[in-house]
């Protein structure tokens, strides 16, 4: 019984301190959202000379103790870390002395370290925040001793995503994501699950998404991958969600991008004609296995022409020329040329201000023989194509090329 009310006092005493924790978090985010409204109506309402820094950068560098100002205006003076005692955090959240304490931090000894980890750790979460104070967090995660690397881990857990969807503090949990150990890793990699989906669509979260993928172990990741089953292709056709699925056919297992690659080759035709989808094809055609890029070169026959004079759909085009296989080259290259009596499409492409950019991969890919066939078939017609702008740079390549073969056979 006596240990049953020692393991409940126990437990009882954890709860209160998470909930002092939390509400201390919280308030510190209320205050940080008051500081950036108060500091956004100052920037609406004063004005503003030609060239002179906004009235944000103002308020995110009030003025400054002696020390600091002297600092800010006399260059030459030569400071160590030990300068600067009880002026730390003030100076982290200086452009120019968060330089200094970056660059110092890099050979600092241990006792110095030391000395700057325990003035800035009361006010680590608010420099994770600011715009040059997130610089010196990221270079304790890079510098630091693993103790302290630690430490600052465990100042991210609750917090990740707040950070993750935060212009400085995304910046944070990136770099703390390379260095951390895996355990680390896990805190704050669980964290996310459950808002995925919102830091993939969000201009900073889905760097935090992308580098989860890149540096923790996959099985610590898969959550992330099993979440996008069923929404590839508006994922793909996102402005930041192309990045993250681009970075799973980078890093993840090949049995872990199958699901993926399926649903790419769904909707390929759809997401080679889309201004990010197509990128994402493109790295399939970069970096994909063999198979994966026959798999799109055949996805795309009998599309090739219309493809080639579309703005997006033209990118793709030229890596299908590029990493086709030959006999898969060839009937790119019938679809688009045309024949000797019909060379209409031919024609088509070089008048086109996308498709003459094809017509130059091609040149640029097909054996000899096949390339004086081609020229062959533009010869006739060049006197007619000369009145056309996209077409006068192939007739200009094709003409110097000959010169050149004439000068030297």
């Amino acid at each position: 019984a006596a240990a049953a009310a020692a393991a409940a006092a126990a437990a009882q005493y954890y709860h209160a301190q998470q909930q002092q924790h939390q509400q201390a978090m919280d308030a510190m985010r209320a205050a940080l959202e008051k500081e950036k409204a108060a500091a956004a109506a100052l920037a609406r309402s004063a004005p503003r000379r030609r060239g002179s820094p906004t009235v944000q950068e103002h308020a995110d560098l009030p003025p400054g103790s002696p020390l600091l100002e002297e600092f800010r205006n006399n260059k030459s003076r030569r400071l160590e870390l030990a300068d600067i005692v009880d002026h730390i955090v003030e100076f982290s959240r200086d452009q120019h002395g968060s330089r200094f304490i970056q660059q110092k931090l890099e050979v600092a000894t241990v006792p110095e370290k030391e000395l700057v980890f325990a003035e800035i750790m009361p006010e680590a979460f608010h420099l994770m925040v600011d715009v040059f104070g997130n610089y010196v967090i990221q270079k304790f995660f890079e510098h630091g001793t693993p103790d302290q690397i630690r430490t600052l881990g465990a100042t991210l857990e609750g917090n990740v995503v707040f950070l993750s969807t935060q212009i400085y503090g995304c910046r944070v949990i990136q770099k703390a994501l390379e260095v951390m150990n895996n355990e680390q890793k896990q805190a704050v990699v669980s964290e996310l699950d459950g808002h995925v989906m919102q830091c993939v669509k969000d201009q900073n979260g889905n760097h935090v998404i992308q580098k989860c993928i890149e540096c923790a172990p996959a099985a610590m990741v898969q959550f992330i991958v099993d979440g996008f089953q069923g929404k590839v292709y508006a994922l793909a056709s996102h402005p930041y969600g192309c990045r993250v699925i681009q970075r799973i056919l980078e890093h993840a297992a090949p049995e872990t991008q199958q699901p993926i690659l399926d649903e790419l080759l769904r909707f390929t035709v759809a997401l080679v004609q889309d201004q990010y989808g197509n990128y994402v094809i493109q790295h399939v055609l970069l970096n994909g296995r063999p198979q994966d890029k026959s798999a799109v070169v055949q996805r795309l026959k009998g599309e090739y022409l219309n493809f080639s004079k579309n703005k997006f759909g033209s990118n793709v085009v030229e890596k299908c020329v590029q990493y086709a296989r030959p006999e898969e080259r060839d009937f790119i290259i019938v679809e688009l040329i045309g024949t000797e009596t019909d060379c209409t499409p031919l024609q088509a492409m070089m008048k086109d201000q996308y498709g003459n950019y094809v017509i130059q991969k091609i040149l640029d890919y097909v054996d000899q023989g096949r390339r004086d066939h081609i020229v062959n078939l533009i010869k006739p017609h060049i006197h007619m194509l000369r009145k056309y702008t996209y077409a006068k740079h192939i007739i200009a390549r094709i003409e110097k090329e000959e010169r050149s073969r004439r000068i030297f056979p």
